[in-house]
């Protein structure tokens, strides 16, 4: 079996398929914070913060930057707009469909009267 590739995108959705890691962004959309700060908004250990920290940071949607022995982690947003945008050719596709059928429908209708 050859390597698995993921791309840059796997990262950012596996990153995002967990309601911790959700919530550890959305924690940091208000400010940046210790990663002890955040380890104490959750009822689980520091050790699997951690584990959810360290793939936030694969998919590049946290920046941490050392300050003395605190640990601060900032929001990247940046990744998510490569989500965003694949995310919005499916939408445009779904749109499209959800009109022919609603055209069609409507055709249907006005033909039985």
């Amino acid at each position: 079996m050859g390597e698995r590739h993921e791309s840059h995108l796997d990262h950012v959705f596996n990153a995002l398929c967990d309601p911790t890691r959700r919530a550890i962004l959305a924690r940091l959309t208000d400010a940046d914070a210790r990663v002890t700060d955040i380890a104490g908004d959750f009822p689980i250990s520091l050790n699997s913060i951690s584990k959810h920290i360290r793939m936030l940071e694969r998919a590049g949607l946290l920046r941490r930057s050392i300050v003395g022995r605190d640990h601060m982690l900032s929001l990247n947003a940046g990744p998510l707009s490569e989500a965003q945008a694949w995310i919005e050719n499916y939408r445009r596709f779904w749109e499209g469909r959800l009109a022919a059928l609603d055209a069609y429908v409507t055709r249907k209708n006005r033909n039985r009267r």
